[in-house]
């Protein structure tokens, strides 16, 4: 036996242990399908109104502007006859190499196949001009009210997003060559990836982004030392150990978001806001939410502000012996955080807060961003039933909804790479923390998005809230305010808007580079995204941005510059608790690791 025939005897015998783990693959992947939890369609999809609508505008525009439409045709069926032609060209020349390609780059085609190889060029240049001719066509649909035009052309880039020549192994140059390369091997990975996925979320596609098993909250990252100093059913309170000597006698109290988890404000030591803010000489305490269970379905925005802020800032305030505290809410929190401070000056109440910073945070929801294309009543009305059944609505959902925003980005980039390449998930901290969502109260949902996102109600003055109806401008205390330029869930002019609105004589306006995350966990040591700011007075969001000082690096520190301000003066540092609260365990306590 020759070492040829050695070598192809292995490489048979290899293909063939594969093809007998795909059979025994394909066995668990039907198993797991069946166990998925049928679903109202109307909340995975627009309703059939929208499509009726983008229906009747095309034949609107056949009737009254045949013309318009006859050249739309024209001009697509010139290009790809065009191209056919050119390649066939290339063949009749005995030529195998790829013809002229003017499309533009994309990322999904990055791969040299796509570029050389004549057929897969072909392939990735037509769906480059369908995808053209796909939006022209959307885009110039009459008869259509604004929203309804966005909603069209979103929905329709999520459809001709899927349809990409990537995300089909007969048609990805780069996962056919991995499988040839491994004998078959990286596609029975690709398909333990998969079917693992779909066990893990009982029977939903949820693609995982990074290695579960790389972190440990409370070891690698979310591991800021501190304690557990107070606990109740909505959160528990966690005070940080200081760092310095000295703290300002003032305390800070941090509430993220409860659609998340807070510790995308505690990642790694190097990039922790809330190991930086630590640094800086401020006593620190931060509100780690529950993970609301179908128990809590009667929980809502009156229960998080009741039994969440107003007892965070009541606890706050007693262990460390003041009677003001300075606060930041990022996004939902953000919000929530302005309704407590607008419903605290309307009740006439005495205000514990001595200042607020907001993070990414809609109070005017007019114009909601791209997340509004899923604030409407189809949408609206899905969650309803779902919350109404369950109690609550689970994590995976929101999770699906943020990643569609950035689809190929956060949903089939990842496919590829997991199902078909067969590459293990990436250690990547950003990425786990963002599987690592919560759920949410049945309640709490519902009024969010009814009353605040869709109906806008706050913004309006009509929101009716624990026996009272607080507006922007009963919002009095000093405000630092940062949005983020390419955020895609809350879109900055809109929380300019908002900022603007509010009652408050002292008003900081800082719009960093980046998005929803990245924009606001940007430590200086990077040097990475630049901010503007604008001292002059808040008329509107174009003319302030146009009139706006860009600066280098990050606004952590002209934050600190400010709230330090805010801070009062130098005492020795706190220990964690007091007598009355004593250390319950250890940062970052119970309520955010998994059940």
């Amino acid at each position: 036996m020759t070492t040829k025939d050695a070598t192809t005897g292995e490489n048979l015998e290899r293909l063939n242990e594969n093809l007998a783990k795909v059979e025994e693959l394909t066995e668990r992947l039907v198993a797991a399908m069946s166990g998925k939890r049928s679903m109202d369609p109307s909340i995975q999809a627009p309703g059939h109104e929208l499509m009726m609508k983008a229906a009747s505008g095309y034949m609107n525009e056949l009737v009254n502007h045949p013309s318009k439409i006859f050249e739309q045709q024209v001009a697509y069926w010139g290009k790809t006859l065009k191209h056919f032609i050119a390649a066939q060209e290339a063949l009749s020349q005995g030529s195998l190499s790829a013809p002229a390609d003017e499309t533009p780059k994309d990322p999904r085609f990055s791969h040299e196949m796509w570029q050389t190889h004549p057929y897969f060029n072909f392939v990735k240049q037509q769906y480059l001009m369908n995808s053209e001719a796909v939006h022209k066509a959307v885009e110039n649909l009459d008869g259509l009210d604004e929203k309804d035009r966005r909603r069209v052309d979103y929905f329709t880039r999520q459809i001709v997003d899927m349809m990409s020549p990537a995300n089909f192994l007969g048609t990805n140059p780069e996962a056919l060559a991995r499988a040839v390369e491994t004998d078959g091997e990286s596609l029975v990975k690709g398909l333990e990836n998969l079917v693992h996925d779909l066990e893990t979320n009982k029977g939903e596609l949820l693609v995982t982004l990074s290695d579960k098993n790389a972190f440990r909250v409370g070891e690698n990252i979310g591991a800021s030392e501190g304690e557990v100093v107070f606990r109740n059913r909505m959160f528990e309170l966690i005070q940080y150990k200081p760092t310095t000597e000295q703290v300002y006698e003032t305390p800070l109290l941090i509430f993220p978001p409860w659609i998340n988890k807070f510790y995308i404000m505690d990642m790694k030591p190097q990039n922790s806001l809330i190991k930086w803010t630590i640094d800086q000489g401020y006593t620190v305490f931060v509100v780690s939410w529950v993970n609301p269970d179908p128990t809590y379905a009667d929980v809502g925005m009156d229960t998080y502000i009741q039994e969440g802020y107003l007892t965070a800032m009541e606890q706050v305030k007693q262990i460390c012996k003041v009677d003001k505290i300075n606060t930041v809410g990022y996004c939902i929190a953000g919000t929530t955080l302005s309704l407590t401070l607008a419903l605290l000056e309307r009740s006439g109440r005495e205000n514990p807060v001595n200042s607020a910073t907001l993070f990414t945070t809609l109070t005017d929801f007019t114009e909601p961003g791209e997340v509004g294309v899923y604030l409407e009543d189809d949408f609206i009305e899905g969650i309803e039933g779902e919350v109404a059944e369950s109690g609550m609505l689970a994590a995976s959902f929101m999770t699906r909804t943020f990643s569609f925003l950035r689809a190929n980005d956060l949903v089939y980039r990842p496919a590829i790479r997991s199902y078909m390449m067969g590459e293990a998930p990436p250690a990547f901290d950003l990425l786990y923390w963002n599987g690592d969502g919560t759920n949410l109260p049945a309640r709490m949902v519902v009024e969010y998005l009814r009353e605040l996102c869709q109906n806008n109600r706050f913004a309006g003055g009509t929101f009716r809230i624990m026996d009272e109806t607080p507006t922007l401008k009963d919002i009095k205390v000093p405000m630092f305010a940062v949005a983020c330029e390419t955020d895609h869930i809350a879109l900055w002019s809109s929380s300019f808007d908002g900022v603007k609105q509010m009652g408050s004589k002292d008003k900081t306006f800082v719009l960093s580079e980046s998005g929803h995350i990245a924009g606001i966990v940007n430590p200086p040591s990077k040097n990475k995204y630049g901010h503007y700011t604008n001292t002059g007075p808040m008329e509107d969001h174009e003319t302030w941005l146009k009139e706006a000082k860009f600066n280098e690096g990050s606004w952590w520190p002209r934050w600190d510059s400010w709230l330090k301000k805010k801070s009062g003066k130098m005492i020795p540092a706190r220990d964690p608790g007091d007598s009355d609260h004593p250390p319950l365990c250890k940062a970052p306590g119970t309520y955010v690791l998994p059940k």
